[in-house]
């Protein structure tokens, strides 16, 4: 196992010390989800046709599990029995370093309702060597930099209970320069599946959040077609598509009750309100935070680990 007094570590001043990350293998979380990557690394076995649905945390998660199992369900429910409409994404795609266990147990029993797909936040040099060799699909989705601070300082404060006044921003700034942020460096997870993707682009699709955003519909269809779920010309027609998108909106999931009254409370979980992943879904919300000053160290930091990849993320 981890032996954690050996291992860098770091209590972030404006969550009040509420939360210790440990860097293990190049990156950072709390004691418990490194034990739960560790034993998942070790013993999880994917199926060649599972699909991995990967991310750093606030950069679409939601969006992308949400979009997924909708594009792969969208045979076996109508528009009334939707489960998106009564679960959040979260629980319709489990997490792989800590719902392993589960994953394994619904497959063991061959669960009717158990869908090949599995979601992480790991780094992609920190994936079960297992995912790597079955040649199964990876999906990855990376967002501005900028946007994913200030989700990642809202998502994280509001969880550890911490009011805006009392949680400094600026701290929380300067941490995610350091490359402290859970999972982080962040750039470090963004040039590990970009890498991958240029070496195995059959198996591992990038996707831009605000891409996305841009045009839905032709991201929809892209991604469908690469998890082996791609849409008839009949389907097309019968705006199939514009029907998911518009099931997956942050508008439309954001105002179902169980999004804003419900919990996820996955094992060894206190539980999150589900609420605190539907924030707002904005490009360009992190204007309201950002000096001029940390706007350019910033821009200055992403050119410089970004340099030679073609990718954007201002």
């Amino acid at each position: 196992m981890i032996n954690f007094k050996t291992l860098p570590q770091h209590s972030s001043s404006w969550l009040k010390g509420r939360y210790t990350l440990y860097k293990y293998k190049g990156f950072w979380n709390s004691q418990k989800f490194h034990e739960w990557a560790f034993v998942a690394h070790k013993t999880f076995k994917p199926n060649p046709s599972d699909v991995i649905i990967s991310s750093c945390p606030k950069t679409g998660t939601t969006w992308l599990k949400a979009l997924t199992f909708a594009i792969v369900t969208r045979n076996k429910f109508d528009e009334s029995s939707n489960p998106l409409l009564t679960t959040v994404p979260h629980e319709c795609i489990p997490l792989l370093e800590r719902e392993f266990e589960q994953i394994e147990y619904n497959r063991i029993n061959n669960n009717p309702d158990f869908l090949p797909f599995i979601a992480t936040h790991l780094p992609y040099n920190s994936l079960p060597e297992s995912v790597v060799s079955s040649n199964c699909k990876i999906v990855y989705i990376y967002r501005n930099t900028k946007d994913v601070l200030v989700s990642n300082y809202q998502f994280f404060r509001k969880a550890c209970k911490v009011a805006e006044e009392e949680a400094c921003f600026e701290d929380a700034f300067d941490e995610f320069c350091q490359g402290i942020s859970w999972y982080g460096p962040y750039w470090d997870h963004i040039l590990g599946y970009w890498k991958a993707s240029l070496e195995r682009p059959q198996e591992v699709l990038l996707m831009k959040y605000e891409d996305m955003k841009r045009d839905a519909r032709s991201n929809v269809k892209r991604l469908a077609e690469f998890i082996g779920h791609p849409f008839t010309i009949e389907e097309e027609k019968e705006g199939v598509i514009e029907y998911i998108v518009k099931l997956c909106s942050f508008e439309n999931l954001s105002s179902l009750r169980v999004n804003k009254s419900g919990v996820h409370s996955p094992v060894g979980s206190n539980g999150v309100e589900n609420q605190l992943y539907f924030r707002k879904a904005e490009d360009g919300d992190w204007e309201k935070y950002f000096t001029d000053e940390m706007k350019e160290k910033i821009d200055e930091l992403m050119d410089q680990k970004m340099e030679g990849t073609g990718l954007v993320l201002k």
